[in-house]
């Protein structure tokens, strides 16, 4: 038998390690031998720990009616089609860490990719360095999540509603972008700030809605959170925070359009100027949200709201931020239209005794078009299907069958408000049951 050497154990250690990190429910067992445990920890410090998680979403839904238009509830459904298969989210996620010589976090790398019967996108690809001289700043660099509000913060694996709501889909499609984040969060222990959070961000602006930067806009992004506060004698918990985008997207005609007031009434009116062409239309928004928890196990309750408003610039069919620069059928470049937004959403959790059990309550608007509602909206007036607003209510409930299953049944009921644009006079009938399970490691 070859005798055991350093080298040997220091490639069984490695492997040990990421066992480890890929398994989090597995621990060491306790009479493992030291010298294996040392070179674990010389691995650590010297290589970093690599550790891979993923999800998996499969769901059934039933919509109201054919072809019913579910781009908020995970992708419209087809011309003679009101219930269908699918794979929501198939996530496969890659984590690597490296410590320095004091056991403080020195880099830190994710690589996440999403996989449905769509296709295969990356989701995540980004690195962190920590400066750890005064253990204040940390940089984000890659393709990540925009560090706006709470909702888009919530990982979709951990989110009891299906989706986000219609307002965070619109305004961040896909949440990811491409930039810079600086965070700002005192690391050191028994730091008085600790739990503050400033992040301060540049962003292309597109996002994973489109392949690439298409103008000389950037978007600014700047975050101040405040994590968890308990308050134990009251038996309850607080966070929350306040945001702001500051971004826009460069005109290339000399023809834009924005709401103004004409005879009393608001209408949407064509700005024609030479000027127009190269500035930017502005993307402006503002935001609150807090997040209330009781600190109960069993029956707890939990309450997140959120509120945005602000200008948002779209075109004269939707206020979705775009992708790309808009074109016709004919590849000739349209006008930016430019609106006045609000929206906001509030979502109750209620944990039934046993954590596995959960309902769920929420409700949430976006308003795409404050200045106007109800039957003043019209193609008169210069609007469309884009300034209508919608509501939606939505409750279900979710059910953990084991640490690493779960399932929820869920239903939307979507309300448009009657105006005068054809399709959108009535209340449309597109509310939409959902079915899913999720399994994940």
């Amino acid at each position: 038998m070859v005798p055991f050497q350093k080298k040997h154990y220091a490639i069984l250690a490695f492997l040990l390690l990421l066992s480890f990190q890929t398994y989090a429910q597995r621990t060491i067992n306790d009479i493992m031998d030291s010298t294996v445990v040392n070179h674990l920890l010389i691995i650590s410090k010297k290589y970093g720990s690599l550790s891979f998680s993923g999800y998996l979403q499969p769901q059934f839904q039933v919509a109201q009616s054919n072809g019913t238009m579910a781009e908020y509830q995970g992708g419209n459904f087809g011309e003679y089609t009101n219930n269908r298969f699918r794979l929501r989210r198939g996530r496969l996620r890659a984590d690597y860490m490296l410590l320095d010589d004091n056991n403080n976090p020195s880099t830190y790398f994710v690589l996440q990719f999403d996989g449905t019967e769509q296709g295969v996108n990356v989701r995540d690809f980004w690195g962190r360095y920590y400066e750890n001289k005064w253990k204040l700043i940390n940089v984000t660099l890659g393709l990540s999540g925009r560090p706006f509000g709470n909702e888009l913060q919530l990982s979709s694996a951990s989110r009891e509603a299906p989706e986000r709501g219609r307002m965070s889909q619109i305004l961040m499609k896909t949440e990811r972008d491409l930039g810079a984040t600086f965070t700002f969060n005192p690391r050191w222990k028994n730091a008085r700030l600790k739990n503050l959070v400033l992040d301060l961000g540049v962003y292309n602006g597109q996002g994973l809605a489109g392949p690439a930067e298409f103008d000389n806009s950037k978007d600014v992004i700047a975050r101040l959170s405040h994590k968890n506060y308990t308050f134990k004698n009251l038996g309850f918990s607080v966070a929350g925070g306040i945001s702001t985008l500051q971004g826009g997207l460069n005109h290339r005609l000399p023809v834009s359009y924005k709401m103004e007031r004409t005879n009393n009434l608001w209408q949407m009116v064509k700005d024609s100027s030479a000027s127009t062409i190269n500035a930017v239309a502005p993307r402006r928004y503002y935001g609150a949200d807090i997040q209330l928890a009781t600190t109960t196990e069993s029956w707890k309750s939990e309450l997140r709201a959120e509120v945005i408003s602000g200008l948002q610039t779209g075109t004269s069919t939707t206020s979705t931020t775009p992708g790309s620069y808009p074109i016709d059928d004919n590849s000739e470049p349209l006008p930016y239209y430019t609106r006045t937004f609000n929206g906001a959403y509030f979502t109750f959790v209620q944990t039934l005794n046993s954590t596995d059990n959960q309902i769920i309550f929420k409700y949430d608007w976006y308003d795409p078009n404050s200045k106007v509602k109800g039957m003043d909206i019209s193609a008169a007036r210069g609007l469309s299907a884009a300034d209508v607003r919608f509501d939606t209510f939505g409750f279900g409930f979710l059910h953990h069958f084991n640490p690493h299953f779960k399932a929820v049944i869920y239903y939307d009921i979507i309300k448009n408000e009657s105006t005068e644009i054809s399709g959108y006079t009535d209340d449309r009938k597109d509310n939409v049951f959902t079915f899913r399970t999720q399994f994940y490691f």
